[in-house]
């Protein structure tokens, strides 16, 4: 019997996390965010929704479009990637040095070892990040102006 209470209690703090999950659903449609994150009490949360982007790639014979969908998992198995270069910091990426100014890369763009992928603005500072290696690149996991977290993938080169 010892264990009821303890089960009870189990119980209302999974119906809490529950009702705190759809709360911030329900913000995100309210307020067309991307997604959000909470941490109260050691207990955080983030709620996102699925992303659709489209990426254009450019060739000398044609340019294609194609449809790309990021979710947790996809974003989780990127990062995994052998040619995945993850943020060294947190802050908010730039994909160019002012607004309006030409990307420092685009898919399909070749780089070389430290170039100059993205720009990190971390406490009011800028940072560039340069290319840990040469190759092609083949994806843009970030958008322009979006927070980023140590660790998360930025770009794929191959």
């Amino acid at each position: 019997m010892a264990r009821q209470p303890e089960d009870k209690a189990a119980a209302k703090s999974k119906s809490d996390d529950n009702a705190l999950i759809r709360e911030l659903a329900l913000l995100l449609d309210e307020t067309n965010l991307t997604e959000i994150e909470i941490e109260r009490a050691g207990l955080r949360v983030r709620v996102a929704r699925n992303i659709s982007m489209a990426v254009a790639t450019s060739s000398p014979a044609a340019a294609t479009v194609m449809s790309v969908s990021a979710t947790p998992v996809a974003v989780a198995e990127l990062g995994k990637h052998p040619g995945v270069v993850p943020s060294p910091m947190v802050g908010t990426v730039y994909w160019a040095s002012e607004p309006g100014a030409k990307p420092f890369i685009e898919v399909g763009a070749k780089v070389s070892l430290g170039q100059t992928l993205v720009i990190i603005e971390a406490m009011k500072t800028m940072n560039q990040i340069p290319s840990p290696r040469a190759g092609t690149v083949t994806q843009i996991l970030v958008e322009d102006g979006q927070p980023v977290e140590f660790g998360e993938p930025l770009v794929i080169i191959e």
